[in-house]
């Protein structure tokens, strides 16, 4: 039966005003971030005041999308979730400091992830601490950190020769140093850039291992070039923090017991500079890993200790046969993976992956490096590391790139990936990828109708809670922000690989579990079909807390799904200090799927377990 005219006027009315409420809604948004550093204060109250938005008694979802049975009330009563004690500030779940002392620690097992059970989970909010403000933006952001977000002065002590961080006043400032290269990243890379292709977008991502506050990663922004830098919580107190609260791509992470969360062939480039890895222990096998998720033709970078040690091996406090006994091993290790070495000059020194199997006579003769048996290169998750190696795709010519060439960036940005164009991700092709591509360039010119601030850099560190092929990052794609694209483990395909070969960065996890990072790292955060993807895997809180957990005071959330899941999302978001608006879908009020815009609101601990408001 056809919808009556004056069902259409009020379908019509509705949208309407949800539109103009959700500009209401910004605009006090935006006056909180413009005022007071990002605090909430008596600025944002008055405009608060001005532009009140109430959603009208009369809006109701049944209308169109309920069944006869289903139970959409929106009165019921809201769950409020209570603040956390002052001491989990910086709680990182499944890197508890406490906890993670109860593992071993042969191999760095006991600072790989270790998560809580179901009933040692807070179910609370996390705080910010007292004095927390908003980052300042970027670029500045690079270089001064605001002392109260992240309030530890140790680096400054530890690493005051090596140029790491200093502190000014009420902020750190970041000169760009490293333990290798004190006199600034920059110089740093311009070495590097003599003999890898940086400056033509031939290299686009790149891993940082044991990455410090990711200076590295920090001043390859500029070339263009994406790093995912990883370190543990360990002794060097809040260094991943730091890097996040910079606005540079990192995550709490080691080289352990298992394999690293992210897809075979991903990073262009990787790189240790004096990371304190012990690359020749365990047959190689952490040299094997970077092999695993290295791409052909890639290249690795070591600098620091052993490079170099007839020259340093006083001033590193070892002896000369400790030295070469290690550089031994690892020249042993490239030679089996027919690494070859490009550059040694220096404290550094360069090689590249071989870009197929078939060159290399060493693939085939298991006496000398054993292959893996899983044929599944990206099944990674809380897998065991082994020293074995991942066979490349098979090609049909000695000079061909394994798996397929790639464009440089940043036209390889939106070509099909060459997993999708050679049918290695079942369920999807070259004309399916285009049309997620044409999607979500609809979906996100449909979200800054409603949030304005989506691509003017107020969002600098955004997440993808449930990337798919990555379309939602490649449509904002902007020097001003980058994304951390998430496939949840339980997805219907591993598409990372894809994600990956458009020149964006990503990583795998299971969202029934604490994400590895530190709280109050992410700007916004978007999460399409998430709640219903983990429908019956966990419980809808613990993801919400989690989302909150990363999220920072007033931070933005977009969350898309359908309209039964957002409202039970609804409830529970406004337990939790959230700001939130339910919007229709692009297409229409018809369409069942909805989009739920939120505002985490500003507070912080003050002391004594009590918490204080804008």
């Amino acid at each position: 039966m056809a919808p009556k005219a004056t069902d259409t006027r009020t379908r019509s009315s509705v949208s309407i005003f949800i539109v103009i409420c959700m500009c209401c809604f910004f605009y006090v948004l935006g006056a909180w971030q413009k005022s007071g550093f990002g605090k909430g204060d008596s600025i944002a109250v008055e405009v608060t005041k001005r532009t009140d938005c109430t959603v009208l008694p009369n809006l109701n979802f049944e209308t169109h999308h309920a069944g006869p049975k289903s139970t959409h009330d929106l009165s019921t009563p809201v769950k409020k979730f209570k603040p956390c004690k002052d001491r989990y500030t910086d709680y990182t779940p499944c890197q508890d400091q406490n906890r993670a002392m109860k593992f071993p620690r042969e191999n760095m097992n006991y600072r790989e992830r270790h998560c809580p059970a179901q009933n040692e989970k807070l179910y609370c909010l996390i705080p910010a601490p007292k004095g927390y403000v908003a980052p300042f933006p970027w670029p500045k952001s690079r270089d001064f950190v605001p002392y109260a977000n992240v309030p530890y002065k140790s680096l400054t002590v530890e690493k005051a020769v090596q140029n790491w961080v200093q502190y000014e006043g009420n902020v750190f400032r970041f000169p760009g140093g490293g333990t290798q290269f004190p006199q600034g990243a920059d110089k740093y890379i311009d070495q590097l850039a003599s003999v890898i292709p940086i400056a033509n977008g031939t290299v686009r991502t790149a891993l940082d291992t044991g990455c410090g506050v990711a200076s590295w990663g920090a001043y390859l922004l500029k070339r263009n070039v994406l790093a995912m830098s990883f370190a543990p919580r360990d002794s060097h107190e809040a260094q991943v923090q730091f890097a996040l609260e910079r606005g540079v791509p990192a995550v709490i992470g080691v080289l352990g017991t298992i394999k690293l969360p992210y897809p075979a062939r991903a990073f262009d480039m990787a790189h240790c500079s004096r990371c304190l890895i012990p690359w020749g222990a365990n047959n190689g096998m952490y040299m094997v890993e970077v092999d695993r998720v290295l791409r052909p033709g890639g290249y690795w970078i070591l600098s620091g200790p052993p490079i170099n040690w007839r020259t340093n091996y006083k001033a590193w406090q070892r002896t000369k046969e400790d030295l070469e006994a290690e550089q031994s091993k690892i020249e042993e290790v490239a030679s089996l993976l027919c690494w070859e070495k490009v550059s040694e000059k220096g404290e550094i020194a360069i090689w590249r992956k071989r870009v197929n199997d078939m060159s290399c006579p060493n693939i085939n003769d298991e006496s000398t490096l054993r292959k893996c048996l899983s044929t599944d290169p990206d099944g990674v998750w809380y897998e065991k590391m082994e020293a074995c190696l991942t066979p490349l795709p098979q090609v049909n010519d000695p000079d061909e790139v394994s798996g397929g060439e790639i464009k440089p960036f940043p036209a390889r940005l939106n070509s099909v990936p060459p997993r999708i164009s050679t049918n290695s991700i079942p369920g999807y092709t070259s004309e399916s990828f285009q049309k997620d591509n044409i999607l979500w360039k609809k979906h996100v010119k449909a979200y800054k109708r409603v949030n304005k601030y989506l691509d003017s850099g107020r969002y600098r560190n955004i997440m993808d809670m449930n990337a798919g092929l990555g379309s939602f990052a490649a449509a904002i794609e902007s020097p001003k922000l980058w994304v951390m694209n998430v496939v949840p483990t339980i997805a219907e395909m591993p598409t990372l690989g894809a994600i990956y070969e458009r020149g964006l960065i990503g990583i795998y996890h299971d969202w029934c579990e604490g994400f590895s990072t530190y709280p109050r790292t992410y700007d916004l955060i978007h999460a399409n079909g998430v709640f219903t993807l983990y429908k019956d895997k966990c419980k809808m809180e613990d993801i919400l807390l989690e989302m909150d957990r990363i999220l920072r005071p007033e931070g933005a959330v977009i969350v898309r799904d359908h309209v039964d899941v957002l409202i039970k999302v609804k409830s529970m978001a406004s337990g939790m200090r959230w700001s939130t608006k339910m919007v229709d879908h692009e297409d229409g009020p018809l369409v069942p799927e909805k989009v739920l815009y939120a505002v985490k609101q500003y507070w912080v601990s003050a002391g004594n377990n009590q918490t204080a408001a804008a």
